[in-house]
């Protein structure tokens, strides 16, 4: 009874009057927010703009409820409407919904495997990829709203007025939104910028685009729809490889963002509850004829910007989303995209880290180039291609680095033999640098070789061993080694003879390879 009490009040110490009315009032931002980006990217997907509404409105409720970071928004993103383009062309929409099923299923067993937790293996600079290249991509997004219909179903850019009031009406936002931050604090300031930029545009009758230029948003509660496909192998054969890359895509981006916002907001996310919950997000959405989707980092900056910070928010934005598609289509309608690619534009300027460009002299220049490499691929490519490049580059490097540190302190002990104590990893990358420390046909007729501050980290880490063994060997050399592992001693095959064992102080630790039979441990020298 004391714990039940104790929980509801803190609870309502969370949620007072004040708290509760930033979290609604980000929510409904980030609502106006979606409803462009979530029209644009089912265009791009070549599906009804309800396909993207639906998407947004059902994975952003799901993972606002059950996903590992409170206050994060998901919906219906770009990156995976790319994927799905030739999908939909090809075969019709009713495989795209048995996809993002399948899609949902396999991010649910990653999230069961626990497979979130391997995020943290992307190294920072790829992170900081991650973040200026998403920021130019959002930038580079809203530049189609400054392109109007032109001849032969072409886009053509704004002229003359038409123009001059879009980039007027786009600053003002912008300007209202750094001004009320600073002075009004009832309100987000994105919400206030809409708002002021969407009654300037109505009370003066201005002739500008409006949400309702993109396609009407009126519609009904999504319907239960078990996709109309045939349910064969040759159908699993054509949606497969679209369901996990969309799989592998979305969990990037979502895992990414999950930790960009714990790092802003200074709070913890839960990787592999993200990945279930995004997979259970999106076999529902499957299911009610939504196009499927991920975390976008726009709209969780703005929630963030806007004082979102638990699950209210981002559930109150997927709610506000569903009551503008059933009953307030006509208002929402009536906004100025200028209004919304003001908000969007501050959100890219909040993203992009710009300390980068500071430190960009300062970081090695590894970490620099990955950085832009990441940028870059992230622009003109995806997401995932971008951080699995970034990662493989960043790896490539880390063991070229490491390859160099393996080093010998060379010494002679009071009998007469000559004492290699090693330091630093042997692996695959640092065995010739390892093999150039010994010269076996100058060395005396006793070695020594002390692996006390070196681990050996894999089989050519074991291989470069027994050949360290044999060399000596042909030279007619005494060779013992002191110090490994109980592990490599089993694994080794020529070099097992001379391991002296020294139990107390032998380091305990795993060679993670199946090299070789065990062999009986060697009495002491």
């Amino acid at each position: 009874m004391q714990s039940t009490v104790t929980k509801k009040a803190s609870l309502a110490d969370i949620f007072t009057p004040e708290r509760i009315k930033t979290e609604v009032l980000s929510g409904l931002t980030v609502a106006l927010a979606l409803v462009p980006e979530a029209v644009a990217f089912a265009f791009v997907a070549h599906v009804h703009p309800l396909v993207g509404l639906y998407a947004a409105f059902i994975v952003g409720l799901v993972t606002a409820l059950f996903g590992g970071r409170p206050g994060m928004i998901s919906g219906a993103t770009g990156a995976l409407a790319v994927v799905m383009v030739s999908l939909v062309v090809t075969h019709g929409v009713e495989y795209l919904f048995a996809t993002v099923i399948l899609m949902g299923i396999l991010q649910v067993f990653a999230g069961i495997a626990r497979l979130g937790k391997f995020i943290r293996m992307v190294p920072y600079p790829v992170m900081l990829g991650f973040v200026n290249g998403l920021a130019i991509v959002i930038f580079l997004a809203q530049l189609g709203q400054f392109k109007v219909p032109g001849p032969e179903d072409t886009k053509v850019w704004m002229e003359g007025s038409q123009l001059y009031l879009m980039l007027g009406l786009t600053g003002l936002t912008m300007a209202l939104i750094v001004l009320s931050g600073r002075f009004i604090r009832f309100l987000p300031a994105p919400l206030v910028g809409i708002l002021a930029v969407s009654g300037l545009v109505i009370g003066l009758d201005l002739d500008v685009r409006t949400v309702g230029d993109m396609a009407s948003i009126a519609g009904g509660l999504p319907d239960f729809h078990i996709p109309n496909v045939p349910f064969d192998l040759e159908t699993l054969g054509i949606i497969f490889p679209y369901a996990l890359i969309l799989a592998a895509i979305g969990l990037i981006e979502s895992l990414l963002t999950l930790n960009l916002v714990a790092e802003i907001t200074e709070t913890k996310g839960g990787a592999s509850q993200e990945c279930a919950a995004q997979g259970a997000a999106n076999i529902v959405t499957g299911f009610f004829g939504g196009m499927g989707g991920c975390a976008m980092i726009g709209q969780s900056m703005i929630n963030v910007e806007s004082g979102g910070r638990t699950r209210l928010s981002s559930s109150s934005a997927a709610l506000f989303l569903l009551a503008f598609i059933l009953f307030a289509s006509g208002l929402i309608e009536q906004i100025p995209l200028a209004a919304l690619v003001g908000v969007m534009f501050m959100v890219v300027i909040a993203t992009f880290a710009w300390s980068s460009l500071r430190i960009m002299h300062k970081i090695p220049k590894s970490d620099a180039f990955v950085l832009v490499l990441v940028s870059a691929v992230t622009v003109v490519s995806d997401l995932a291609m971008a951080v699995v490049v970034g990662v493989i580059v960043a790896a490539l490097v880390f063991a070229w680095k490491s390859s160099t540190r393996i080093v010998a302190r060379v010494e002679q002990d009071a009998k007469g033999r000559k004492v290699y104590r090693l330091s630093g990893p042997l692996f695959f990358g640092s065995v010739e640098s390892f093999n150039e420390l010994f010269d076996p046909k100058t060395d005396p007729d006793r070695v020594i070789v002390d692996f006390a501050e070196t681990r050996v980290l894999d089989h050519s880490g074991l291989q470069a061993i027994d050949a360290l063994a044999e060399r000596y060997k042909r030279a007619d050399r005494t060779l013992r080694l002191v110090h490994l592992s109980s592990d490599c001693k089993a694994l080794l095959k020529k070099a097992g003879t001379m391991v002296k064992a020294s139990h107390e102080e032998d380091p305990i630790y795993g060679v993670a390879v199946d090299y070789g039979e065990q062999l009986t441990k060697t009495a002491n020298w």
